[in-house]
């Protein structure tokens, strides 16, 4: 059966040569060199962080056995970490859009590192110590980076579309190729130069280190919300409405964990499926082979998000179905093919190949995944807050893994852990104490797949309702809003790009300003070259709300000085936060000029609340006049 593992191997190979070189013009982006400059600096530094991960993963268990350990106490070891980056990383992880994404990278490097010099210590305390801080980089490492990127490409004025290049490519690189170097890489230092277990921890210290200074050089920083007086409990609550406001984020949170917890159950199961009578499997190999077809997937991802069709939200619908049928299969398995009575030894059996193909297949979706759900987050969660709700998402992950660490007492559990990197650790152990059989185990993880589908489907159904709008045509769309008046011609702005653009179409607004004044009048008031006719209708509908003379209004929560109907100063607001200047505004909103402005000073005194008062009773006046007149 050996030839079999060479078989799929090669013919992933093949098949991820051949899917590259491929690439027509359709499945292209063309960018520009600056971008590409960029792309590749983030590529470098992404796989190098990548590496300092992957490098510690094979030597972890291992290394604590040698120190002596018994099961239990690595257990315990293995859960403060997944507690740690759910607890402590949620907090730390946050910081980053209040303190930086830049500087929260780099937090990332100097924690990891940390933790790969207490691996020196067979000491028990400085051993969880080096877990809990291993815990708080992984939630930095699955969120700072992707929070910087998405900031920076923004800032940078790239095109959205080139950012789907750079998740497919970090994808690849990092998640595909640099995992299985890592590992080859790891097991040179160990086995073949005879270094010993810590030096893998020393390596990816390097790597950090080197990764670490390239931030430090090239990087700049960018921030979410830099709000001085926005303390944490604050920026979690902001993170929590967003995502109880927002279906979409909603949707989105509920889609990543169910895929992630099905993965994750899939990375402590994949081992007894393939050996349920501890067949001799490469275990090293097989990773390989699945590391291959996750390489697959991104190159297959970067290819469809290259189109404009289908859109992500569509295609993502059949990756999930397809990643539940192809979890399907040791159940489908275990009914249809006999199972071998013959204990321990042998090569992997008939169903265990058919069960391996199947996995390639999870591992291709799992490829798919990463690229696409970045997008999809670059997409809808909001910037102020990204790296906040980001670790959101990753709470019910980790609470997940936890649970399933403590139920199955760590018995062997752990060690499956082990062997999902690229070298397996080859050592004598008690099957897992599962507290469900290995098949119901799957079955759950189809039934979250096919929720995730549905959920998937439901986001597709509300991120298309602006897109239809947008296809409708513009004569179309311009019939439609002559029969519109101001307010909902003002409204129909903020359904998507197109109708903003539209809505602010002068003839319109010409139209409309003709029919309430009347054509004298219009030609009067025509707009000069900086001032379009929706800017006149503006400033004579507040003229006939609250007279032609000096006055002060309220709109909204703010205040203005009002002459003629047009705005001549921003005096204020209710709303305001401690700390923040109130910037004297034209009638266009901008900043009437820096002397001004340094003379502002940051106070709600006695002459704001006489102001705000004025104000309120301009408001409560015009509203009584109104109400006689009716």
């Amino acid at each position: 059966m050996e030839a079999f593992y060479y078989l799929v191997f090669g013919a992933l190979s093949a098949v991820v040569f051949g899917v590259e070189l491929s690439k027509s013009t359709k499945d292209r982006i063309n960018t520009s060199p600056a971008f590409n400059s960029f792309k590749n600096n983030y590529l470098v530094v992404y796989s190098l962080m990548m590496a300092g991960d992957w490098l510690q993963g094979p030597y972890v268990y291992f290394l604590y056995t040698t120190y002596g350990f018994g099961k239990g106490e690595i257990g315990q070891l293995f859960i403060a970490g997944f507690g740690s980056s759910m607890l402590f990383g949620t907090i730390v992880g946050s910081l980053a859009d209040k303190q930086g994404r830049r500087r929260a990278c780099v937090t990332y490097c100097i924690t990891y590192i940390l933790s790969c010099i207490t691996k020196h210590s067979p000491q028990y305390r400085v051993l969880m110590i080096g877990r809990v801080l291993g815990g708080i980089a992984t939630s930095l490492l699955f969120s700072s980076f992707e929070s910087w990127l998405v900031a920076e490409h923004n800032k940078r004025g790239f095109e959205q579309q080139w950012l789907s290049l750079t998740f497919s490519k970090a994808i690849f690189l990092g998640n595909g190729l640099v995992a299985i170097v890592a590992g080859l890489f790891g097991n040179f230092l160990v086995d073949t130069f005879q270094l010993g277990p810590v030096a893998p921890f020393d390596a990816a210290a390097c790597f950090l280190a080197i990764g670490m200074a390239v931030i430090l050089s090239s990087w700049t920083e960018n921030y979410g919300d830099p709000s001085e007086n926005k303390d944490l409990l604050a920026q979690f609550k902001g993170a929590a409405v967003a995502i109880a406001s927002d279906e979409k984020i909603a949707l989105l949170g509920a889609i990543q964990s169910l895929f992630e917890g099905s993965m994750y159950t899939f990375v402590f199961l994949w081992t007894p499926a393939l050996s349920p009578n501890d067949e001799e499997i490469p275990h090293g190999f097989i990773f390989a082979t699945f590391m291959l077809a996750s390489m697959l997937g991104s190159s297959i991802a970067s290819r469809l998000m290259a189109r404009s069709s289908p859109r992500v939200e569509s295609y993502m619908q059949i990756v999930f179905l397809v990643s539940s049928v192809s979890l399907m299969l040791p159940i489908v398995t275990s009914f249809l093919i006999a199972p071998s009575k013959v204990k321990g030894g042998g090569g992997i059996s008939f169903s265990g190949c058919l069960q391996m193909l199947g996995f390639c297949t999870f591992e291709a979706c799992v490829g798919i995944f990463w690229p696409s759900i970045m997008k999809m987050r670059s997409q809808y969660i909001p910037e102020e807050a990204r790296s906040t709700i980001m670790n959101f998402f990753r709470i019910p992950l980790n609470i997940f893994v936890c649970i399933v660490l403590y139920n199955t007492r760590c018995t062997g559990l752990i060690l499956q852990l082990v062997k999902t990197n690229l070298i397996g650790i080859h050592l004598q152990h008690d099957q897992p104490v599962n507290a469900f059989p290995i098949t119901v185990m799957f079955g759950m993880c189809s039934i979250f797949l096919v929720v995730a589908s549905i959920l998937q489907r439901r986001l597709l159904v509300i991120a298309e309702k602006p897109i239809k709008m947008e296809r409708l045509p513009a004569d179309l769309c311009l019939k439609i809003f002559c029969w519109l008046d101001h307010q909902n011609l003002a409204t129909a702005q903020q359904v998507c790009k197109k109708w903003n653009f539209l809505a602010s179409d002068n003839k319109l607004w010409s139209n409309l300003f003709k029919e309430r004044w009347g054509e004298d009048r219009a030609a009067f008031y025509e707009p000069d070259g900086s001032k379009s006719w929706k800017d006149v209708y503006e400033v004579q509908d507040r003229g006939d709300r609250v007279g032609l003379g000096l006055k002060i209004i309220r709109e909204g929560g703010d205040y203005y000085l009002v002459h003629q109907g047009e705005i001549h100063q921003y005096l204020g607001s209710r709303r305001q936060r401690k700390g923040t200047d109130s910037c004297p505004l034209n009638s266009k909103g901008k900043l009437v000029g820096d002397e001004s402005l340094k003379e502002e000073k940051p106070s709600h005194g006695i002459l704001d609340q006489m102001l705000f008062f004025i104000g309120d009773l301009e408001v409560a006046s015009t509203d009584a006049k109104r109400g006689r007149v009716r």
